[in-house]
């Protein structure tokens, strides 16, 4: 089991396949993604390693954080997220992963932090029916109807579908292709939509339910030194 590693989404745009074919395609983009620190199974009780992506200002991070950066030789990250790897596949502290860690053609978990919509109502939410539009409904013809029984169990079950807070969640979008990868630039084109806004942070694995290609590089993709 090999790292993921961090991402920020740019947008999206279209490219073309040698047949002419435009493929809808989202592009991430990788900046400063190292290795700040490792979990071990005789420290740790598991094996893993943290990833550190972007860059953020000295006064702005915590001082645990700053000390862990300092251990690890890397400057300030503004996103660090710890990945399960095998044991075989850790990879050293200070390490710098590239876009080729993943290879043209293989599929690809994204997971996001959804784009926030507000409050909104049980038929956006929810995709509910709604009310009839006419035979004695008036004004309430977009609302959610009946929430529950009266006597029995006379009051609203837990996570009731109801109007209220949309998006801005946790989105893991399993088995998108990847189309292709630019490692100078530190991109990744990714097939069809990803979850999140323009600007954030987005972690990208291996697909837990296609594997890891055998042409993938192993431990990791790692920027060669100066």
């Amino acid at each position: 089991m090999r790292s993921g590693v961090i991402a920020q989404k740019i947008g999206m745009t279209r490219v073309y396949n040698d047949a002419g074919e435009h493929i809808p395609v989202t592009v991430l983009r990788m900046e400063n993604c190292q290795v700040v620190a490792h979990r071990t199974e005789d420290k740790n009780g598991y094996t893993a390693v943290q990833l550190g992506a972007g860059q953020a200002k000295v006064k702005n991070t915590s001082k645990p954080l700053r000390g862990q950066f300092a251990a690890a030789s890397v400057e300030p990250k503004a996103k660090v997220v710890e990945f399960r790897v095998s044991s075989d596949n850790l990879i050293d502290v200070g390490a710098e992963l590239t876009a080729n860690h993943f290879v043209a053609g293989q599929l690809v978990d994204v997971t996001g932090t959804s784009a926030g919509k507000g409050f909104a109502g049980a038929m956006k939410r929810h995709n509910f029916g709604g009310l009839r539009a006419t035979h004695g409904v008036s004004v309430s013809h977009r609302s959610h109807g009946s929430t529950g029984s009266n006597q029995d169990p006379g009051r609203v079950w837990k996570g009731k579908r109801m109007a209220g807070h949309m998006g801005q969640t946790r989105i893991t979008t399993q088995n998108l292709e990847v189309v292709s990868t630019d490692e100078d630039r530190g991109l990744i084109l990714v097939k069809g939509a990803v979850p999140g806004s323009k600007g954030a942070w987005i972690v990208v694995r291996d697909a837990i339910k296609s594997g890891t290609p055998a042409d993938a590089p192993r431990p990791a993709a790692v920027r060669a030194a100066k």
